[in-house]
């Protein structure tokens, strides 16, 4: 179950077969789309509740409300003297040549941080906490009537004995709100991104507690089993783990899409890929290699650090409710501002008299007047044109000229997306194929494969709800990671070993043992080095082994390498992963999704052709050339001229740019 800014996406996998249902997500009451979507889809699959063995969640919730800075009134507590670390981050601008762009507002203002008279240092307690300081600060922060609370308190991720006091005494002073100590959330070094990520942890746990609460109740009362959660690390965790850490799940939606892309990639024969997923509200592109989505050590949401693992998701505010607009210079701008779905785009007949991109499309002719799409949706055409038709007369432009206009610069919104997850990072697009899903990505995606000089595309058969396909793909997982600092004659074998497996140990908590794999990733660097780099822990993890590792990936990331200086072990991160089920992708076989065929006109680079429509699923062997349009039951795939198709064994979509 994939909860998104305007559709809720079900997949429920049943006897190898894959049914799959849409309805629109309801803001501020998310849960009920997705019992909705639960039920539509138990009902196409003919199963009852009862035999449902697992039920998979993923969700926009936290990132919404970190974007939107609609989270919990929170209050930190730091050590005397730093409660301003988290305001006054690092020397770096947002934006090197505009100085006058400030950094992001904190998430906890002066009025709610409280320092804590204590000092832990590297070596040990330089200051006490003692209890008549527990007791005044329970009733300090009491009074400041928090709806979470943050730790954060100098070297704990070295000794967290100070925190751990804190934390006990706060819980048991407010039984009732959510308690974040550093220790818990991010047990490394640099004090900034530590507090950063403790902060975003506490700030989004209430609010991530009565969404996960209200959906639980909902499942019991409907005897479906309580949900997993992804991760934004791309693997998925018992809810009852997720409750109380918010940063866990921040990028819970994007994940499930891109380790679904990945996952069908590699079955279409396309190991090396870009994952294009445009919805409703936002575009998320990422890389895949060989069946494995790229994982971030770290990354900044609306300008904060999140320092933990997560999927290498680049978004950008461009979907098919993104609205276009003329700014102050008589240019046409599309999104970031979305119609979301309430209202949504104007021709979804709800109340939005704004153009959107899916507007534009429907006057294009790439989307059909009429036709109840997924959801339940049917496209109001007269809508539309009086939404575009409003704009145009702004820009002195006919409609279909503006339609053109609003998805080409959409596009060029989209594409810049996915130069940042290749090109700008020196790889190559070309030798890619391009993965494309979602509600609105596969109508756009002959655009951007020409754009990247992309030679296929690869579209599933359950495109337009792929991230609920990931989800269901999804292997447990557990990521946990700690500084540990060692170098010099304390860097050997025997010390690096013990480390690694205690981390281990805490990783694979909870997880089933026997089956599951932990990955050891080390991050070292040359004394000296502000950062490190990470590589796998080598066998054995001898000084000698270690070193040459590291001096490989510099070698290969910085072009030289220094054996005269010393190298130090800074942290250990550990993966546990439970295998993925393995799954069919069998279509449900009910006939409700015949292939029916006809034609219509549709404006493909400002001439209008007749294009032919392929509505509903192609079996395997089907072909097509452009100009052509596959209205699938969740998704639509533009196909124009100069462009060939052909359906595989798994239902998915392979196209290819033809020569001349």
């Amino acid at each position: 179950m994939d909860v998104g800014g305007t559709f809720t996406d079900a997949v429920l996998v049943s006897r190898g077969e894959v049914h799959t249902a849409k309805v629109p997500t309801t803001p501020g009451r998310e849960y009920e789309g997705v019992i909705a979507s639960v039920e539509q889809a138990l009902e196409r699959a003919a199963v009852a509740p009862g035999d449902v063995g697992a039920f998979i969640h993923g969700m926009t919730t936290g990132t919404n409300a970190l974007l939107e800075e609609r989270g919990a009134r929170t209050v930190l507590l730091t050590t005397r003297g730093f409660a301003d670390v988290i305001e006054i981050g690092r020397q770096a601008r947002p934006e090197l040549y505009r100085p006058q762009v400030a950094p992001a507002t904190p998430l906890v203002p002066p009025d709610l941080r409280v320092e804590v008279a204590e000092r832990m240092g590297p070596d040990g307690v330089i200051e006490p906490l003692t209890d008549d300081e527990c007791a005044e600060l329970m009733v300090e922060v009491a009074a400041l009537e928090p709806e979470a609370v943050a730790i954060c308190l100098l070297h704990s991720y070295r000794d967290p004995t100070h925190e751990q006091m804190l934390a006990a005494a706060m819980r048991r002073a407010l039984p009732d709100v959510p308690v974040v100590a550093s220790h818990e959330a991010l047990r490394q070094f640099r004090e900034f991104e530590r507090t950063s990520t403790t902060v975003i942890d506490a700030y989004l746990a209430p609010l991530l507690d009565r969404y996960l609460g209200s959906l639980s109740a909902a499942c019991a009362e409907r005897e479906i089993p309580r949900p997993e959660v992804m991760l934004s690390a791309g693997g998925t965790a018992a809810v009852e783990e997720v409750e109380g850490h918010g940063a866990w799940s921040v990028l819970s939606g994007p994940a499930g899409g891109a380790v679904g892309a990945a996952a069908l990639a590699q079955r279409a024969g396309e190991p090396l890929a870009l994952a294009f997923d445009m919805g409703g509200t936002s575009c998320d592109v990422s890389l895949a290699d060989h069946g494995e989505v790229n994982l971030a050590e770290a990354r900044e949401i609306a300008g904060r650090p999140l320092q933990m693992a997560t999927v290498d998701v680049h978004t950008v505010g461009a979907g098919g409710g993104s609205i276009a607009w003329r700014d102050a210079g008589g240019a046409l701008r599309v999104g970031p501002r979305s119609a979301g779905a309430e209202p949504g785009p104007a021709c979804y007949g709800r109340g939005g008299t704004e153009p959107t991109v899916t507007d534009a499309n429907l006057l294009l002719g790439c989307l059909p007047a009429g036709e109840t799409l997924a959801g339940g949706i049917e496209l109001d055409r007269a809508a539309a044109e009086k939404a575009v038709g409003g704009l145009a007369g702004s820009l002195g432009l006919d409609p279909v000229e503006t339609a053109e206009g609003i998805v080409r610069v959409a596009n060029q919104e989209m594409a810049a997306a996915l130069r940042v997850v290749s090109v700008e990072r020196g790889i190559d697009p070309r030798e890619r194929a391009l993965v494309a899903f979602g509600g609105a990505g596969p109508l756009h995606a002959a655009a951007m494969a020409a754009d990247l000089e992309m030679p296929r595309i690869v579209v599933p058969r359950a495109g337009g709800v792929l991230s609920a396909l990931g989800l269901v793909s999804a292997s447990r997982r557990r990521d946990r990671a700690r500084t540990v600092l060692i170098g010099g004659d304390d860097l050997t074998q025997e010390r690096v070993e013990s480390e690694i497996a205690q981390v281990q140990a805490e990783a694979l908590e909870g997880l089933a043992t026997e089956s599951a794999e932990a990955r050891a990733e080390l991050g070292l660097r040359y004394r000296g080095q502000s950062f490190e780099l990470r590589i796998a822990a080598p066998t054995p993890c001898s000084p000698e082994s270690l070193r040459e590792a590291f001096e490989q990936e510099h070698e290969r990331r910085y072009g030289y390498r220094d054996p005269g200086l010393a190298i130090e072990l800074v942290t250990i991160a550990v993966a546990a992963v439970s295998p993925a089920p393995e799954l069919g992708l069998e279509a449900s076989g009910d006939g409700a999704n015949e292939l029916v065929e006809s034609e219509r006109v549709a404006t493909f680079g400002g001439e209008a052709l007749p294009a032919r429509v392929l509505r509903g699923e192609p079996g395997p062997g089907t072909k097509a050339l452009g100009p052509c349009i596959f209205e699938l039951p969740e998704t639509t795939l533009v196909l124009p001229p100069g462009w060939s198709a052909e359906v595989d064994a798994d239902g998915t979509i392979v196209c290819e740019r033809r020569s001349g």
